[in-house]
Protein backbone atom coordinates (compact mmCIF):
# COMPACT_ATOMS: atom_id res chain seq x y z
CA UNK A 1 0.00 0.00 0.00
CA UNK A 2 1.40 3.36 -1.22
CA UNK A 3 1.37 6.04 1.49
CA UNK A 4 0.48 9.26 -0.42
CA UNK A 5 0.10 12.44 0.88
CA UNK A 6 -2.80 15.11 0.78
CA UNK A 7 -3.94 16.30 -2.52
CA UNK A 8 -4.92 19.93 -1.12
CA UNK A 9 -2.45 21.73 1.32
CA UNK A 10 -5.19 23.23 3.64
CA UNK A 11 -3.73 24.22 6.81
CA UNK A 12 -4.91 26.03 10.28
CA UNK A 13 -5.89 25.43 13.98
CA UNK A 14 -9.73 24.46 12.75
CA UNK A 15 -8.58 22.19 10.32
CA UNK A 16 -9.00 18.19 10.81
CA UNK A 17 -8.53 15.60 7.98
CA UNK A 18 -8.56 11.90 7.47
CA UNK A 19 -7.72 9.62 4.32
CA UNK A 20 -8.44 6.18 3.26
CA UNK A 21 -5.98 4.08 1.27
CA UNK A 22 -7.05 1.79 -1.46
CA UNK A 23 -10.66 0.94 -0.37
CA UNK A 24 -12.29 -2.02 -2.60
CA UNK A 25 -14.95 0.41 -3.90
CA UNK A 26 -15.86 1.40 -6.97
CA UNK A 27 -13.71 4.85 -8.58
CA UNK A 28 -17.11 6.04 -10.44
CA UNK A 29 -19.49 5.98 -7.63
CA UNK A 30 -16.75 7.10 -4.93
CA UNK A 31 -16.05 10.21 -7.50
CA UNK A 32 -19.58 11.06 -7.84
CA UNK A 33 -20.45 10.80 -3.73
CA UNK A 34 -17.01 13.28 -3.15
CA UNK A 35 -18.84 15.75 -5.41
CA UNK A 36 -22.00 15.73 -4.01
CA UNK A 37 -21.00 16.09 -0.40
CA UNK A 38 -18.63 19.31 -1.00
CA UNK A 39 -19.35 22.17 1.06
CA UNK A 40 -21.66 20.31 3.19
CA UNK A 41 -21.18 19.76 7.11
CA UNK A 42 -20.38 16.45 8.20
CA UNK A 43 -23.74 15.59 10.04
CA UNK A 44 -25.73 16.52 6.92
CA UNK A 45 -23.22 14.24 4.64
CA UNK A 46 -23.52 11.52 7.20
CA UNK A 47 -27.42 11.66 7.32
CA UNK A 48 -27.85 11.56 3.36
CA UNK A 49 -25.45 9.06 3.00
CA UNK A 50 -27.41 6.82 5.71
CA UNK A 51 -30.40 7.47 3.61
CA UNK A 52 -28.80 6.27 0.62
CA UNK A 53 -27.53 2.65 2.36
CA UNK A 54 -31.17 2.48 2.89
CA UNK A 55 -31.97 2.87 -0.24
CA UNK A 56 -34.08 5.97 0.20
CA UNK A 57 -32.46 8.36 -1.52
CA UNK A 58 -30.27 8.87 -4.33
CA UNK A 59 -26.84 9.86 -5.45
CA UNK A 60 -27.18 12.25 -8.90
CA UNK A 61 -24.86 11.39 -11.24
CA UNK A 62 -23.33 14.17 -13.52
CA UNK A 63 -20.32 12.94 -14.49
CA UNK A 64 -20.75 9.21 -15.49
CA UNK A 65 -24.15 8.59 -16.23
CA UNK A 66 -24.35 7.38 -19.37
CA UNK A 67 -27.28 4.68 -19.18
CA UNK A 68 -28.50 5.73 -15.57
CA UNK A 69 -31.96 5.57 -14.65
CA UNK A 70 -33.49 8.61 -13.36
CA UNK A 71 -34.95 8.60 -9.58
CA UNK A 72 -37.39 10.09 -7.80
CA UNK A 73 -36.35 13.22 -5.43
CA UNK A 74 -33.29 14.27 -6.94
CA UNK A 75 -33.22 18.15 -7.39
CA UNK A 76 -31.94 19.78 -10.67
CA UNK A 77 -30.83 16.66 -12.18
CA UNK A 78 -32.43 13.33 -13.02
CA UNK A 79 -29.88 10.73 -13.17
CA UNK A 80 -28.73 8.78 -10.01
CA UNK A 81 -28.33 5.62 -8.66
CA UNK A 82 -27.64 3.75 -4.68
CA UNK A 83 -23.84 3.50 -4.12
CA UNK A 84 -24.19 1.74 -1.29
CA UNK A 85 -20.62 0.32 -0.42
CA UNK A 86 -19.49 3.40 -1.21
CA UNK A 87 -21.83 5.32 0.80
CA UNK A 88 -20.47 2.98 3.55
CA UNK A 89 -17.03 3.52 3.20
CA UNK A 90 -17.98 7.54 3.24
CA UNK A 91 -19.83 7.22 6.20
CA UNK A 92 -16.69 5.26 7.79
CA UNK A 93 -14.39 7.96 6.67
CA UNK A 94 -16.83 10.81 7.82
CA UNK A 95 -16.91 9.64 11.27
CA UNK A 96 -12.91 8.96 11.36
CA UNK A 97 -12.70 12.73 10.65
CA UNK A 98 -15.07 13.95 13.52
CA UNK A 99 -12.95 12.02 15.64
CA UNK A 100 -9.95 13.30 14.68
CA UNK A 101 -11.15 17.04 14.95
CA UNK A 102 -12.65 15.90 18.66
CA UNK A 103 -9.15 14.79 19.70
CA UNK A 104 -8.00 18.42 18.56
CA UNK A 105 -10.77 19.92 20.32
CA UNK A 106 -12.86 21.10 17.65
CA UNK A 107 -16.81 21.28 17.72
CA UNK A 108 -17.77 18.75 15.63
CA UNK A 109 -21.37 19.87 15.26
CA UNK A 110 -19.83 22.79 13.21
CA UNK A 111 -17.58 20.75 10.50
CA UNK A 112 -17.55 22.07 7.34
CA UNK A 113 -16.34 19.46 4.08
CA UNK A 114 -14.00 21.97 2.16
CA UNK A 115 -12.35 19.39 0.45
CA UNK A 116 -13.11 15.78 -0.61
CA UNK A 117 -11.27 13.80 -3.30
CA UNK A 118 -11.65 10.26 -4.46
CA UNK A 119 -8.79 8.95 -6.80
CA UNK A 120 -8.40 5.27 -8.54
CA UNK A 121 -6.08 2.95 -6.50
CA UNK A 122 -3.70 0.35 -7.44
CA UNK A 123 -5.24 -1.90 -9.69
CA UNK A 124 -5.29 -5.96 -8.04
CA UNK A 125 -4.84 -8.62 -10.34
CA UNK A 126 -7.40 -11.27 -10.49
CA UNK A 127 -8.97 -13.75 -12.67
CA UNK A 128 -12.31 -14.80 -13.77
CA UNK A 129 -12.61 -18.61 -14.24
CA UNK A 130 -13.86 -19.17 -17.91
CA UNK A 131 -14.92 -22.23 -19.62
CA UNK A 132 -13.27 -25.33 -20.35
CA UNK A 133 -10.43 -24.30 -17.93
CA UNK A 134 -9.42 -21.46 -19.30
CA UNK A 135 -8.97 -18.11 -17.18
CA UNK A 136 -9.82 -14.20 -18.06
CA UNK A 137 -7.56 -11.58 -16.33
CA UNK A 138 -9.38 -8.97 -14.43
CA UNK A 139 -8.21 -5.84 -12.03
CA UNK A 140 -10.14 -5.21 -9.13
CA UNK A 141 -10.73 -1.67 -8.57
CA UNK A 142 -9.46 0.13 -5.50
CA UNK A 143 -9.87 3.94 -4.48
CA UNK A 144 -8.48 7.05 -2.21
CA UNK A 145 -10.57 8.99 -0.30
CA UNK A 146 -9.44 11.65 1.44
CA UNK A 147 -11.32 14.40 3.63
CA UNK A 148 -10.45 17.85 4.84
CA UNK A 149 -13.11 19.62 7.05
CA UNK A 150 -13.10 22.86 8.86
CA UNK A 151 -14.69 24.66 11.90
CA UNK A 152 -17.23 27.18 11.14
CA UNK A 153 -18.80 28.79 13.54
Amino acid sequence: MARTGYSAQIEGENVARAKANELPVSPKHSIEIARFIRKMTTTEAKAYLADVVALKKAIPFKRFNRNVAHKRGLQKWPAGRYPVKAAEAYIRLLESVEKNAEYIGLDVENLRIDHVAANTGRGLRAFFPRAMGRATPKRRETVNIEIVVTEVA
